[in-house]
């Protein structure tokens, strides 16, 4: 038995012991970065955005593969694809059927399949979860759901005729697609969350419902005949006119039916998604076909059959905001080509409550130039559809090609902003981006900088001015299509990084600097190493600059100082 001197030295030393361990401890978490154990997570400043990755804004440069490249066997062509579009995101549909063939039997080979070998392709990935709705329809849900339409019911018309779409008020549907969600969600937080391989979820997909505007089926009559929600009316404002509560049809009218089904449907996903983030808190997100984007936004016209009644269109980002608070954003799927169309889409899901990232994007040629554009607004990033090497063309809505000259467009793109994608990241977070892409009318464009201006043409020469030329119908080769883009980072009062091709940049002073005489300074051509540092390959000056910066059709990164003369 030890004395009292001998148990108090003792209990020293065991404090003692205990105290070492634990600054031994601190010393070695302080010497990880800060960022080690955080999740990814989207958050927002001044009504701008940011995708938070290992704790630093990350761009997503991205490529969804085709829906059925899902399986193990598919990902060889998957991976090439990526590679050589020097993407760094992968999206990838994880489906229903897949992970749960046989109900409470669960299967996640696939998911771990697709996880290691990202992995080793140093790709993150964005996982699309394929569960009640795909393109409005049941397609991957599995067996067990699509051919028991007692148990997992369909909407019904106004005659009560079946639709081929499953029923939002499915409280059947609801509790199973939820519980293979959640365990998809904790498998992932299993075997992922010390590394973050999958860095955002996507709910579903493009939901809604094609040739009918809502659910008609009991549940959804009594539903449809109660007061519209006080958080709906706080986030959707009611038609000029209509009175500001009441039921579905007093207060929004004609857009009644389709604001009802969208409050259904986004509800639904709301309960799939809060359960899901409970068990793994990664940023969740919905997608959207989208309707035509219409002026001005207050002018939207009532469903007409003409879109998906009840998806995410930009008229009711209010309604999903109100019922899923838990879908952190909704993303445009542009497969409209036009280059007007495509701005104002832009413009109508980028709202200080909503950020602008492009889930889905058409992979034919003309898509590349809009990635200036899209990066340029800030955006968390953009993944063209069908970025994969299977022999799947989804012309005319993407390329004609399903080899590398689908690719390559987009791989010049994402080649340039490669190297500095954390960079830009961040300065798409503090507001120093913007962009153009060349439109349609292939007329000059002008972007409001700090004190600055710049002008950006498109089909010009790199020497001399058009007016020079005796012809003026002669443009250069391979320009007769739009395919000019510009991306500007404002990285100082009178600094600039420039990122395009097939453009030419003038800058002339506004604001501060309107009425002085400004010129450039120096225009450097080079890269960003993976460290974020400028390596500088040649400085412009001369021809190269007396016309203005003219890019050519290789993309091209500038470091840019501009300066005013005292006079």
């Amino acid at each position: 038995m030890l004395n009292p001197p001998q148990r108090s030295s003792v209990a020293f030393n065991q404090v003692r012991s205990l105290v070492l361990k634990l600054v031994l401890s601190l010393s070695a978490a302080s010497a990880l970065p800060a960022a080690a154990a955080e999740l990814p997570r989207i958050v927002e400043r001044d009504g701008r955005h940011a995708l938070l990755v290992d704790g630093a804004p990350f761009l997503v440069l991205g490529g969804q593969a085709h829906n059925s490249s899902n399986y193990p066997a598919a990902l060889p062509r998957v991976w090439a694809a990526i590679r050589d579009a020097h993407a760094n995101t992968l999206a990838i549909p994880v489906a229903w059927e897949q992970i749960e063939p046989r109900e409470g039997r669960f299967d996640f080979s696939w998911v771990d399949t697709l996880i290691k070998e990202a992995r080793g392709n140093r790709v993150r990935l964005v996982l699309l979860w394929f569960g009640t709705w795909k393109n409005t329809g049941p397609a991957y849900a599995p067996a067990w759901v699509k051919l028991d339409n007692r148990r997992f019911p369909r909407m019904l018309d106004q005659d009560g005729k079946p639709s081929y779409c499953l029923s939002p008020f499915g409280e059947a549907t609801l509790a199973a697609d939820r519980k293979a969600f959640v365990a998809l969600m904790a498998h992932l937080r299993r075997i992922d969350a010390d590394k973050r391989t999958v860095i955002m979820v996507q709910v579903e997909n493009e939901v809604g419902t094609y040739r009918l505007a809502r659910d008609h089926a009991p549940r959804a009559e009594a539903a449809f005949a109660q007061q519209v929600p006080a958080a709906v009316l706080a986030r959707q404002a009611p038609p000029a006119g209509r009175p500001a509560q009441g039921s579905w049809r007093a207060v929004y009218g004609e857009h009644a039916e389709q604001y009802f089904h969208s409050w259904a449907i986004a509800s639904y996903i709301e309960e799939i998604a809060k359960a899901g983030r409970a068990v793994y808190d990664l940023p969740m997100f919905v997608n959207n076909a989208l309707r035509e984007p219409g002026t001005p936004p207050q002018a939207a016209a009532p469903w007409k059959g003409d879109f998906a009644s009840g998806g995410p269109t930009w008229d009711v980002l209010g309604i999903y905001k109100a019922a899923a608070p838990h879908i952190d954003f909704a993303g445009p799927d542009i497969y409209m080509p036009e280059s007007a169309k495509v701005s104002a889409n832009l413009a109508r899901f980028q709202r200080p409550d909503n950020a602008l990232m492009v889930p889905e994007m058409g992979n034919a040629a003309g898509y590349a130039r809009y990635v200036y554009q899209i990066l340029g607004r800030g955006a968390l990033g953009v993944a063209p559809f069908g970025i994969d090497y299977a022999a799947y063309s989804n012309y005319p809505l993407g390329s004609r090609y399903t080899d590398r000259r689908m690719v390559e467009p987009f791989a010049r793109v994402y080649a340039a902003f490669a190297p500095m994608q954390r960079l830009w990241a961040r300065w798409g977070f503090e507001g120093r981006t913007h962009g153009v892409a060349e439109g349609d009318d292939r007329a000059p464009q002008t972007l409001a900088l700090d004190g600055w201006q710049a002008t950006v043409s498109f089909r010009e020469f790199q020497f001399g001015e058009r007016a020079w030329l005796k012809d003026q119908n002669d443009y250069p080769d391979g320009s007769a299509a739009p395919n000019g883009g510009v991306a500007i980072a404002q990285t100082g009062p009178n600094e600039f990084v420039l990122v395009g091709q097939r453009a030419r940049i003038k800058l002339s002073g506004a604001g501060a600097n309107a009425g002085k005489m400004t010129m450039l300074v120096r225009a450097e051509e080079g890269r960003f190493d993976g460290a974020g540092k400028w390596i500088m390959e040649r400085n412009w000056n001369g021809d190269q600059t007396d016309y203005g910066l003219n890019l050519p059709a290789e993309p091209t990164v500038l470091k840019l100082t501009m300066g005013s003369v005292e006079q």
